[in-house]
């Protein structure tokens, strides 16, 4: 992931945020922050891209909001028989539509803003709209609020943790290359964790039958 960004910069941002939306469990933590770390100054030789945070933000915003919108779709089409059956495929587990479907009826409309804000939650948000059938255009004013919340804090955290290695890390080539080992070790723990949730939920079903 963090080698695309830095190749392909605003694109690799747009792309990454819109496919997390559609519910791919891409951790978009690590997407954000380490944009929002590129526009910081993290990495400054030739070839490197230099990113904006006021375009992170609100490009990471656009995309995240587009692509919550086929995930929205999908949720009201197809429902939850049809997230259960093919949701495995993109590592997204029952557990996890369990969980943010008693979120939502919990708080109702106001748990898309707050979710788009939550990690684990946010990723699923939006199918629990679609299947709980919640108007498009409140949807999509609730997903661009709470997006925008997020998206703002993690670049902002990314930005000024750039900022700080960029100053820290003068004159030390090989120093950006220690943040670039921690985001592939969390890449690396993210699918992992993905697959033990499908596996056991995989068990559990096949206890109870």
């Amino acid at each position: 992931m963090e080698s695309f960004i830095i190749s392909h910069g605003y694109l690799a941002l747009v792309v990454l945020a819109f496919i997390e939306a559609c519910c791919i469990p891409i951790p978009s933590e690590v997407t954000f922050g380490f944009a929002g770390a590129l526009a910081g100054g993290l990495l400054h030789k030739p070839g490197d891209p230099h990113l904006n945070i006021v375009a992170v933000i609100l490009l990471g915003t656009v995309a995240e909001v587009l692509g919550s919108f086929v995930s929205y779709a999908v949720g009201k089409a197809g429902g939850r028989p049809f997230v259960y059956k093919f949701g495995k495929y993109v590592l997204i587990s029952k557990s996890d539509i369990d969980r943010t479907d008693r979120f939502f009826a919990k708080h109702g409309d106001i748990a898309v803003p707050i979710g788009r804000a939550m990690p684990l939650i946010r990723t699923f948000v939006s199918l629990a709209a679609g299947i709980a059938e919640m108007t498009f255009w409140r949807f999509t004013l609730f997903t661009a609020l709470g997006t925008l919340v997020y998206s703002a804090v993690l670049a902002g955290l990314g930005y000024a943790v750039g900022s700080a290695w960029h100053s820290v890390a003068n004159g030390f080539q090989y120093a950006a290359y220690v943040l670039l080992v921690v985001v592939v070790v969390a890449v690396a723990v993210f699918v992992y964790h993905r697959l033990k949730v499908l596996k056991r939920d995989k068990l559990a079903e096949s206890d109870t039958i």
